[in-house]
């Protein structure tokens, strides 16, 4: 397959998955908001920074190619491979470490990602946390206790 029918094979994918992609919307005339209000909870933060945190572990793990089997001179045996064919003038050598090096360029950045996103939600639920407990110490009801955050919504009807 030459380059220009692995280019259209994939345009002709990305065409077909285009064509089936939807939005969920809610259904009109079923009350409530008509915008679909987002509502996340706590427990559902926690859930996905822990998920990006499990996901930076296995991946920073598994995923490096470069450091397996490391030689003295702090080469992988990828790139050991890389350079003895590089040496006999393989044409694949040269491509294997380029291919080595872009994946590690890639690796680097999705472990930022799991990370960022990770350290984002976990203080998004800390920070939440503390606003709901200044909005139930504002709110009192009749007998002292703290009114319920469902409560609110009462508030803006």
């Amino acid at each position: 397959m030459t380059w220009n029918e692995w280019e259209q094979a994939k345009a002709e994918a990305a065409e077909r998955h285009a064509a089936r992609t939807r939005l969920n919307q809610l259904p009109t005339g079923t009350g409530g908001s008509s915008r679909g209000d987002l509502v996340v909870h706590q427990d559902d933060l926690g859930a996905v920074g822990h998920d990006a945190f499990v996901l930076h572990g296995h991946l920073g793990k598994q995923a490096d190619i470069a450091g397996a089997g490391m030689s003295k001179n702090g080469a992988g045996s990828t790139m050991q491979a890389a350079a003895a064919l590089k040496s006999h003038h393989f044409a694949t050598g040269p491509v294997m470490e380029s291919a080595v090096e872009l994946w590690t360029t890639r690796t680097k950045s999705l472990l930022q990602a799991c990370a960022h996103i990770s350290n984002h939600l976990d203080f998004t639920k800390k920070s939440h946390a503390k606003d709901d407990e200044l909005i139930a110490a504002e709110l009192r009801g009749r007998d002292g206790s703290a009114a319920p955050v469902s409560r609110l919504n009462e508030y803006f009807k």
